[in-house]
């Protein structure tokens, strides 16, 4: 179509409204300084501070770099909404897109957004987005108004750098809040904690190359990794490309028995676990979404230990529908069943593992392993029968001939101590588990049935009371229609 002679008109966006658009994408306070830290990244920082004072309703947030800075002009481009075209082809090391970042996660959590920053060679120069401002203008406005000396004189010992600093910081703290309100500023700083988690899992791979050492409070945060590869009881597959750019590798965690008390709770990561399982997509090597399984599986106990790197360059930005927030993505269908194959090998090895303690069970040393309890296939369900061939069971069933009341003990701690609770909880919460005596012929039962009611009567019981009695009972409560038929029995 020729749009040169067709008629137009203006239809430029209400500021204040747009604004409030921005603010409510849907950050939370992590991802808000993990996407400014980006641009930090982005302008080659070796170094970035977070900090945050506690003063009540005036409290402040801020994030400084030793990048590469910006001068007047540079510094006005970067403060404007859509500076960048998500769709130009960036450098591999730009962890920007949308040129929304900045703007949209400082909005989400203060109305003023203060941007201090010095290119080498250029004198120090700062701007301010006030929503107040432009709630009352109804102007998309950069303002400038006197700042505190901290501020101002922030950058003087770096040769360059930028300082991004939040005040106003209405989403997070209530404006009206005192000082001394202790309740909130402990809430205030949980939440500072957790910002110090999410940095150290977000950038855990810059901080491990000594390509970028990040400091919250002064203090140098170190990294976070998810796949634990400091324990080599972490088991690692084998590489491997989805298609011509994606890069995939699988982890499976050691068991519990093999970390210490800290080191399994710090190794569960910030939301513990079984939901830390899953994916972990990375792009150019900023970590986007931690645990999850993109919709191919459940999160379920028995597959805690399963977590999988998934690279991708930022070329790939639109086939994974990566949101401004760098916080979701999607598999690309083209790519679905490969991964899946993929994960389920991995996911396999996990639930091995967490049943098992790690042990192999098949061969080791030319011996095979020889289970206490073995699972035995009845119809489509499965039951977990005690090994009569254990060498114990066996040592157990000799004592009976001439101990029978040592030996029966005996093997009810052993049943007692060892029944294997994990592996029915896995296979019961797949549908797996038989019931009692399922498919099972009910000679047995009638047996049993049979054994009770003569010594019952014997005793003195009535036939009503001990079909009562046999009701109340495990296993014969299962079993209503045998205990009618008990005379017959």
């Amino acid at each position: 179509m020729n749009y040169n002679d067709i008629e137009t008109t203006a239809a430029e966006p209400c500021a204040s409204s747009m604004i409030l658009t921005f603010r409510a994408i849907g950050y939370n306070l992590e991802t808000a300084v993990a996407d400014v830290i980006d641009n930090s990244i982005s302008a080659n920082a070796k170094n970035i501070w977070f900090s945050s004072e506690w003063n009540g309703g005036n409290s402040v947030i801020t994030i400084l770099d030793d990048g590469c800075g910006m001068n007047n002009e540079e510094l006005v481009q970067a403060m404007k909404p859509g500076a960048k075209n998500p769709m130009d082809k960036r450098p591999e090391k730009d962890l920007g897109r949308f040129g929304l970042g900045l703007k949209t996660a400082s909005f989400s959590q203060c109305q003023k957004l203060i941007v201090v920053s010095k290119k080498a060679g250029f004198a120090p120069i700062y701007w301010i987005w006030d929503l107040n401002y432009v709630n009352k203008t109804n102007k998309w406005e950069l303002i400038r108004y006197p700042i505190a000396d901290d501020f101002l004189h922030a950058l003087d010992k770096l040769e360059s750098g930028t300082l991004v600093i939040w005040t106003d910081l209405d989403r997070i703290i209530p404006p009206d809040t005192l000082q001394s309100n202790e309740i909130v500023k402990d809430k205030f700083l949980a939440q500072m904690a957790k910002v110090k988690q999410h940095l150290a899992m977000t950038f855990h791979r810059f901080i491990e190359e000594k390509s970028v050492k990040l400091f919250c409070w002064g203090h140098e945060v170190k990294p976070w990794n998810p796949f634990v590869t400091t324990k080599s009881q972490t088991q690692l597959f084998s590489d491997d490309y989805l298609d011509s750019h994606t890069f995939v590798k699988g982890y499976v965690l050691p068991h519990k028995s093999y970390f210490t008390k800290e080191e399994h709770l710090d190794a569960g990561g910030i939301k513990g676990w079984v939901a830390q399982q899953g994916f972990y997509v990375y792009r150019s090597k900023r970590l986007l979404l931690a645990g999850d399984w993109l919709g191919l599986f459940r999160k379920e106990v028995h597959y805690q230990l399963a977590r999988i790197q998934i690279d991708l360059p930022n070329q790939s930005d639109n086939e994974w529908l990566i949101d401004i927030k760098k916080s979701t993505a999607r598999l690309p269908f083209e790519i679905q069943e490969r991964i899946k194959s993929y994960a389920s090998t991995v996911r396999k090895k996990a639930e091995e593992v967490f049943r098992h303690r790690g042990k192999l069970y098949k061969i080791r040393n030319g011996q095979e392993f020889h289970l206490l309890w073995q699972p035995k296939k009845q119809g489509t369900k499965i039951l977990f029968e005690v090994n009569r061939n254990h060498l114990l069971v066996k040592e157990l069933v000799e004592m009976a001939k001439t101990k029978p009341e040592r030996a029966i003990e005996s093997l009810f701690r052993l049943i007692e101590e060892t029944i294997p609770t994990k592996s029915i909880f896995i296979k019961e919460s797949e549908g797996e588990i038989a019931e009692p005596f399922e498919n099972n012929n009910e000679d047995l039962v009638k047996t049993w049935i049979k054994q009770i009611y003569n010594a019952q009567k014997a005793s003195g019981k009535s036939v009503d009371q001990i079909k009562l009695l046999l009701a109340n009972m495990e296993p014969f409560n299962n079993f209503p229609h045998l205990i009618e038929l008990i005379e017959e029995i």
